[in-house]
């Protein structure tokens, strides 16, 4: 089970604990005290096939007893043969659905079988048992492996501390606290894994990721400090400077990355991290000479002419930027986002009817593609065309159908909100809005909208509210972007 034990498995179920369940079921008269003894010594013996052969006996005798069909259960277990085993507790179930040894063993050959059947059987058993830590270990780890981040979590936090010495069950729980985007929670369940296996290079620089996601760079400097201080490796390097990154340290990041890239000078993503930190701090042209370095050595990598062109687009250098999303298309036609920053550079020349041109041009061969979808829709949105125009029409369908497609993205909600507003169709631009800035809630652009249609519709009581939550966004915009310039990424020869 993903390399997470449960202690309780269909080699130890019987254990003292599941005799005295058998042996106290009282629901039907049992057979003889000795017949029972005889069967349940040969269980305990794991003599699986003279336990099998007491047992036919015996259940001619009393077919109607759920202890006796349990125990059958457990000898089929024993023999390997779980499907015999399973339909044995199954039928003890139909008699007493409430019989614990049963749905113990049902629910261990499920769970053993990584079959979500598991789960009601457990489920059940943790109301009968409500201090079964055992059985919530068991839902936790199903619920992990299903994908379903948000109900294993709530098992795992009702384990207590069964899972406390075994790093891959914490490793687990930390992974649904990161889906969750509970990331304080996540380092504290992590730092007991890397506690466990500290000498585990892997597992620490998970910390240390996760600690960078929860806005703790210092402790993820400080959880790589024992690799950093040995030889560290790229994957050490580039790590570190993201964490001296989001902790203000740009002259750092960057020494750290150079040398990264010096140990491998093939690994595509160190360059797109240049790139974005170039991005941040506005320095375009330190960036384009990185990611020309990246290209000499990969001429095939698409997301490095991708990252060229953006940068290419914050100098106004449009025509360079569009060569570049163009060959990033060429080299991967499935990078639907190539596509679409070829019509966002045109768009930022104001040229709207070309962008709109090579949006659709690629919506032809994508035409269910979210992304170009939205970009149509926005693109035509910024054109300010009639409502009743057919143009319109097309924007409003294709917002609609990249909603469709892509649910709770936001973007997409936000600019429907906008069409409708230019519409007339205040209320459902309000919902509209209110449907992006639940996805987005910085949305500074739903706000504006929002607060124009309350006010067509006379509904002005949030609006006062919205103007303040407009300014914050505003201030907050204006302070990301004073803290963009805080460090310029210049070459030694570049004039000062």
């Amino acid at each position: 089970m993903s390399g997470i034990r449960i202690l309780r498995n269909t080699s130890t179920l019987l254990t003292p604990l599941f005799f005295l369940c058998c042996l106290s079921a009282q629901i039907v008269p049992n057979p003889a005290e000795d017949q029972i003894a005889t069967i349940t010594d040969a269980l305990r013996n794991q003599e699986s096939d003279k336990a099998l052969q007491l047992l036919h006996s015996a259940l001619l005798a009393s077919p109607r007893n759920p202890q006796l069909w349990s125990m059958q259960g457990t000898a089929y277990a024993q023999g390997k043969h779980t499907k015999e085993a399973l339909a044995s507790f199954h039928h003890a179930l139909k008699i007493s659905p409430d019989y614990l040894p049963a749905l113990h063993g049902a629910a261990q050959i499920e769970y053993d079988a990584g079959s979500s059947d598991a789960i009601p059987l457990i489920e059940l058993v943790t109301r009968l048992q409500p201090q079964d830590l055992i059985s919530y270990g068991m839902l936790a780890v199903l619920e992990y492996q299903l994908g379903r981040y948000a109900d294993a979590a709530a098992q795992f936090e009702k384990t207590g501390s069964l899972f406390d010495s075994q790093p891959s069950a914490l490793h687990a729980y930390a992974v649904c606290l990161v889906k969750l985007r509970r990331f304080d929670q996540a380092v504290v369940v992590f730092e007991k894994a890397v506690a466990l296996k500290p000498e585990d290079k892997q597992e620490r620089r998970l910390l240390a990721a996760i600690q960078v996601m929860a806005h703790q760079p210092a402790e993820a400097l400080s959880t790589l400090a024992p690799l950093m201080q040995a030889t560290p490796d790229v994957a050490t390097l580039e790590l570190a400077s993201n964490a001296y990154e989001a902790a203000k340290d740009t002259s750092q990041a960057v020494e750290t990355l150079r040398q990264a890239i010096l140990l491998d000078p093939h690994d595509v993503n160190l360059y797109l991290d240049f790139a974005n930190i170039s991005y941040r701090h506005g320095s375009f042209q330190v960036g384009i000479d990185v990611i020309n370095d990246g290209i000499e050595q990969l001429p095939n990598a698409a997301a490095l002419y991708f990252a060229r062109g953006v940068l290419y687009v914050q100098l106004a250098q449009y025509d360079k930027a569009e060569t570049d999303f163009e060959k990033a298309y060429d080299l991967d036609p499935n990078q639907s986002l190539s596509a679409a920053a070829q019509g966002l550079a045109a768009a930022q020349e104001n040229d709207y009817d070309r962008a709109l041109s090579k949006v659709q041009a690629s919506l032809v061969r994508r035409p269910d593609d979210p992304l170009l979808l939205y970009l149509q829709a926005d693109i035509i949105a910024e054109k300010h065309v009639d409502p009743g125009t057919p143009e319109f029409q097309l924007a409003v369908r294709s917002a609609k159908k990249a909603i469709a497609l892509q649910p709770a993205q936001g973007a997409p909600e936000s600019v429907l909100g906008k069409l409708y507003l230019q519409s007339g169709k205040y209320q459902e631009a309000a919902v509209e809005c209110r449907k992006a800035l639940a996805n987005d809630p910085k949305d500074q652009s739903a706000v504006y909208h929002l607060i124009q249609a309350l006010r067509r519709t006379g509904k002005s009581n949030e609006i006062p509210e919205l103007l303040k939550q407009l300014a914050l966004l505003r201030q907050q915009a204006e302070q990301d972007e004073r803290d963009r310039y805080r460090y310029k990424l210049v070459d030694a020869d570049s004039p000062q």
